[in-house]
């Protein structure tokens, strides 16, 4: 394909697609970051960041042949394409006539990199950092990149069976949310969990991640139409509405069950709304994008109920949030697809044609399975080899400190982990009203009640 085949103005725009969705992960760390507790958000913020490192060096390596070089057997891509090889300036028909498939590869590469930092918030607050690395790195390549195969890959098994994905339902949202459950539960619940109140310790941080995301998330949807056309415009409108109705629905839904309009949940369902509009985006108009946001708001608020009810520790809800919202867009798009909005698409339900719904189904459970047993195996066998958490010692005095060595706010010469160290015997503070993470009642101990003892020597080995 010679090189005058290439559009300027849908280069540009994948170009910024590009670095608006690679923002994204910056974005999902103060997400996180501000709602954990003060003595763990330099660890939390570090998990996305360094997953931006990590698979980017694999991406080039590896990840991007695996996901998207040559089709062998419908399943992966195997090995032409490492190192780039053969990945340059030139068009690759196969994915966009129009730009340079270096291009591409850049996109697609930011996909690769938020996919694997959205499970991190499962198991934010315990995590050990060293096996946490080599948790991101193999799940990227054995999880994400033969996923990304079947669903976008010419080829892949899934794409041939005719599901429709804009932007990353399965490859994204239901992988990270099942892989998150997963996590979830391996990792084990946090020790105080249950017990004490596990406040956000900064929403107005949260709130900043939510619009970095919210803004990211442009250039996440309508980048994937790949050009400057009416159906990445398409994309952009429907994102920014369903992102509005999702904010709106969790948020009326939250002050109707507490009496409070809550920021936290605003945030949280403007998200929900933008995770169930992505498999959509490129296939459905405005009235759809509606439905699928006050769905997205509606589903992801009462899924987070059922996790308070269940007592499970995720800990800043991906699995109700991610997953159920992906699960719901996918399936959406099986009843909203129009032909009329993208005729590289198809019509779904309403439009006349229900084996869509089934399609999109299939894909659904596909991703759920593999990606649950895939991340099964590989925490499983971290555990057993070096182990997955940090001792009970270092949960108590934070990952900042026990995993980084360094303080994410200092007071007059004193971190807010420091005080810790300090024994308050016998002091007690009123619970806010709201609730916790847990949803239980009572008095709490006040900020470091008890004395932070000295580590002990893990009975597994390090890294």
């Amino acid at each position: 394909m010679p090189t005058s085949a290439i559009n300027s103005g849908d280069t540009a725009w994948v170009l910024i697609s590009a670095a608006l969705v690679m923002l994204m992960t910056p974005g999902l760390a103060f997400f996180y970051g501000g709602l954990v507790r003060d003595k763990n958000v330099l660890g939390t913020i570090m998990h996305s960041f360094v997953v931006i490192s990590i698979v980017s060096i694999l991406w080039v390596v590896v990840g991007y042949s695996l996901a998207f070089g040559p089709d062998h057997w419908g399943l992966i891509g195997g090995f032409d394409w490492t190192f780039l090889r053969h990945v340059g300036q030139t068009p690759n028909p196969d994915y966009s006539s129009t730009i340079p498939h270096e291009a591409f590869m850049a996109f697609q590469m930011m996909f690769a990199i938020i996919t694997p930092a959205l499970i991190t918030g499962a198991f934010a607050e315990r995590a050990k950092f060293s096996t946490f690395l080599l948790f991101m790195a193999a799940w990227s390549l054995l999880v994400y990149a033969p996923i990304a195969h079947w669903v976008w890959a010419p080829g892949g098994w899934l794409r041939t069976l005719g599901t429709l994905d804009f932007a990353g339902g399965t490859v994204v949202h239901i992988n990270a949310g099942i892989a998150a459950l997963v996590a979830a539960i391996m990792y084990g619940r946090r020790r105080e969990f249950g017990k004490e109140a596990l406040e956000p310790h900064d929403v107005s941080m949260m709130i900043l991640g939510v619009a970095l995301l919210w803004f990211g998330w442009f250039g996440f949807n309508a980048g994937s139409a790949l050009a400057a056309n009416g159906v990445a415009v398409n994309a952009l409108v429907v994102t920014h509405v369903a992102a509005a109705t999702g904010a709106f629905t969790w948020l009326v839904l939250g002050w109707w069950q507490t009496k409070k309009a809550s920021v936290v949940g605003a945030g949280a369902g403007a998200v929900a709304g933008l995770v169930a509009i992505t498999p959509a985006s490129g296939f459905v108009d405005v009235g759809p994008a509606i439905a699928i946001g006050i769905g997205a708001g509606t589903f992801c608020y009462f899924a987070v109920q059922a996790r308070h009810l269940l007592h499970l520790d995720d800990t800043l809800d991906v699995v109700g949030v991610h997953g159920v919202g992906g699960v719901w867009g996918a399936l959406a798009t099986g009843i909203f697809a129009s032909a009329a909005v993208n005729v590289a698409g198809a019509n779904g339900l309403i439009h006349g044609n229900p084996g869509q719904l089934g399609a999109q189904a299939a894909a659904v459970g596909v991703t759920l399975a593999y990606s649950l047993v895939g991340t099964f195996v590989i925490l499983k066998v971290i555990d057993l080899l070096f182990g997955l958490r940090v001792s009970e010692e270092e949960e108590e005095m934070g990952l900042d400190l026990s995993q980084h060595g360094e303080r994410a706010y200092v007071y007059q010469g004193l971190s807010v982990q420091g005080l810790s160290v300090v024994q308050m015997a016998d002091v007690t503070v009123p619970r806010p009203r709201g609730g916790s993470n847990d949803g239980r009642g009572g008095p709490v101990p006040a900020m470091g009640a008890g004395r932070m003892l000295g580590t002990e020597a893990s009975d597994k080995p390090d890294l």
